[in-house]
């Protein structure tokens, strides 16, 4: 008995005795439909017990509706200190190269009360605020799929000092306004 068994063991081990494989196709990464329902309400993702973290959040948020939303460079200085640290590798250093990226990658825009763009969350640690948002995007066949941009900012001061993004110099440099949300 204990040869049947050490055969068979064998056998299903070494694929004797079958089909010779077939080759398989790597498998289809399946892409989550977008959120049915992102945070509509931004003032409680804007919320902290910590009145300072909450600040930090509303200084990103605004700068974010109206340098970056709105387009207006011109008042980036209220929210971006003059020795700003960019580690996006498209915009150049301090304050006066963030205005110019803003400036050659959207057009100005009425201020809006909120963002428009398909906020998830914003969180703040220490002097540090993250801001998460859905993208869609297009694959080389034409199919639409969502991703996360995060954007990290550094306070220092009453001001955005530092920021950080996935962005690579060979992306497409977008107008990141093209991703509002309706509704």
């Amino acid at each position: 008995m204990r040869s049947i068994i050490a055969v068979f063991a064998v056998i299903l081990l070494t694929g004797c005795g079958s089909e010779p494989a077939q080759e398989t196709s790597a498998p289809t990464t399946v892409i989550p439909p977008a959120p049915p329902e992102l945070p509509r309400d931004h003032e409680a993702l804007l919320a902290s017990d910590d009145p300072q973290l909450e600040a930090k959040k509303r200084l990103v948020y605004d700068m974010y509706r109206v340098v970056l939303q709105a387009g207006l460079a011109d008042r980036a200085g209220e929210y971006i200190a003059e020795g700003y640290i960019q580690h996006n590798p498209n915009a150049d250093q301090g304050l006066s190269g963030l205005q110019d990226y803003v400036r050659r990658t959207r057009p100005e825009r009425e201020i809006e009360d909120r963002l428009e763009l398909p906020l998830i969350h914003i969180m703040a640690e220490g002097d540090y605020v993250t801001t998460a948002f859905l993208r869609l995007h297009e694959d080389a066949e034409g199919n639409g799929y969502y991703s996360t941009w995060f954007d990290l900012y550094r306070i220092e001061d009453g001001l955005i000092a530092e920021h950080w993004d996935p962005m690579l110099k060979s992306d497409e440099q977008i107008d990141p306004n093209s991703q509002r949300v309706e509704g």
